[in-house]
């Protein structure tokens, strides 16, 4: 199992960095561009140490909610580390969503003027994101707190507000992109590469999920 988990965390970082990471440089062109010009662009994000904020979350996160439902499977851990992890991780992404879901929806309505408000600086950015984090910590703490079941269910949460963030991603995207907005479009097309990298960060977790509920079936009726 944990073999498993280190391929599909491999794979998911390699569809981030390879695939999402390029295709939102796309959408945020919305152009055909000349292949130096897309190179070059793309190579300036990835040169961006704020780019890599929310690479490192996501593909950290990832990680961590795959190998915490490996390591659910063993009875000498104590649930209340798998809690507090849970709600790190999972408040951590949902502040994501939520910071991606707000920024798109705050571009459709100001449009470029967003950014001299919004995304000022690589620091109000940060720090913008973090407050989310920790309201959502506080709110997860709080309903989660004495439930390791309670916790578990935040990959179904992640999967169903990654879904609900799209909802308002595309749209806005499609709106800004209407007006010819110059810089608006960075913001929207960074909301649908966020929903689209967190739902399919949930297929990892559930595909191992999955597999040892099937594994812990066979076993049971063996015992049996």
């Amino acid at each position: 199992m944990r073999k498993w988990g280190i391929v599909i965390s491999a794979f998911y970082a390699a569809i981030v960095l390879g695939l999402l990471v390029p295709a939102g440089v796309f959408l945020s062109e919305g152009r055909a561009l000349p292949a130096e010009t897309f190179l070059r662009d793309l190579q300036s994000l990835y040169g961006t140490w704020i780019s890599w904020v929310p690479i490192a979350v996501l593909i950290s996160g990832q990680a961590l909610l795959l190998f915490l439902s490996v390591d659910a499977s063993f009875k000498k851990l104590k649930p209340r580390t798998h809690i507090a992890v849970s709600v790190t991780v999972g408040s951590m992404l949902f502040a994501l969503l939520v910071f991606a879901g707000l920024s798109a929806a705050g571009a459709a309505v100001e449009g470029d003027a967003f950014f001299d408000h919004f995304w000022i600086s690589e620091i109000q950015v940060i720090a913008i994101w973090a407050a989310i984090w920790l309201i959502w910590g506080v709110a997860f703490y709080l309903y989660a707190r004495g439930s390791f079941e309670r916790a578990s269910r935040v990959v179904s949460w992640l999967l169903k507000g990654s879904v609900l963030e799209l909802l308002i991603a595309v749209p806005c995207h499609v709106w800004v992109r209407r007006r010819d907005d110059c810089s608006a479009p960075v913001a929207t097309s960074f909301g649908i590469v966020a929903g689209i990298a967190v739902m399919l960060m949930c297929f990892g977790p559930s595909v191992l999920f999955l597999v040892k509920k099937r594994l812990d079936g066979y076993s049971v009726r063996k015992s049996a």
